[in-house]
């Protein structure tokens, strides 16, 4: 489990959570796998406290399953809360697409270009968790530069399974397909081309229906059956 530097304005429940919400979505924290108030707690530098509080947290997104007098356990991936998350976020973002390709200031457009140069080193040097976190990046750029930070932090939250997902093709290397899908949408953008883009965008965050059969094929017992 990787451990994240804590800052000085979280208390120890939010600190608690950023760690376990951060290692269940780069899967340090493996769907199934059973988790240890007490290891958590030694690890993180806690009380058991904040360590169960941010569990309990956790169960109520079904990230973290809590069975009395057996212990608690990483959900596994359930493929209908990934296409709900993937639902929400598409309405979202293609809405936000249709804003972006209108007028995107231009110091949005060079820190998105930036960007993909980012992802070209993080994949060219295999760093799956850093490419995830630029992959992030780019959508949150794609928000921001419509002014709508706010509707990001909404999809942020509700993407949590989805990212699991991502995150498992990218490190399984089925995946492949994402940085070309980022170069597309940004040349739609560049273009000022909403139904290009739109259509790019979809393409984009619907991958995971194709690339299914072969995540299931590697990895059931990862999977909620």
């Amino acid at each position: 489990m990787k451990i994240l530097p804590r800052s000085v304005s979280e208390n120890a429940r939010t600190y608690a959570v950023k760690v376990l919400l951060y290692n269940i979505i780069h899967m340090e924290l493996l769907p199934g796998s059973a988790v240890s108030e007490n290891e958590l707690s030694e690890a993180l530098s806690l009380s058991r406290t904040p360590v169960r509080e941010a569990l309990i947290e956790l169960s109520r997104i079904n990230l973290v399953e809590i069975l009395p007098q057996r212990g608690s356990y990483i959900t596994k991936i359930d493929y209908e809360l990934v296409e709900e998350s993937r639902f929400m976020r598409l309405a979202l973002e293609n809405a936000v697409l249709n804003l972006v390709c209108q007028n995107i200031p231009r110091s949005y457009a060079e820190a998105l270009e930036k960007n993909l140069q980012n992802q070209r080193n993080a994949q060219a040097q295999k760093d799956h968790d850093t490419f995830l976190d630029l992959d992030n990046e780019f959508h949150k750029l794609i928000f921001e530069a419509a002014n709508k930070t706010w509707s990001y932090q909404i999809v942020k939250e509700q993407m949590v399974h989805f990212d699991r997902l991502r995150t498992l093709s990218a490190k399984s290397d089925i995946g492949k397909h994402s940085l070309q899908d980022h170069e597309d949408i940004f040349y739609a953008i560049t273009r000022q081309d909403s139904e290009l883009a739109q259509m790019l965008m979809t393409r984009h965050l619907t991958r995971h229906r194709t690339e299914k059969e072969k995540l299931l094929e590697r990895y059931p017992d990862y999977f909620v059956v």
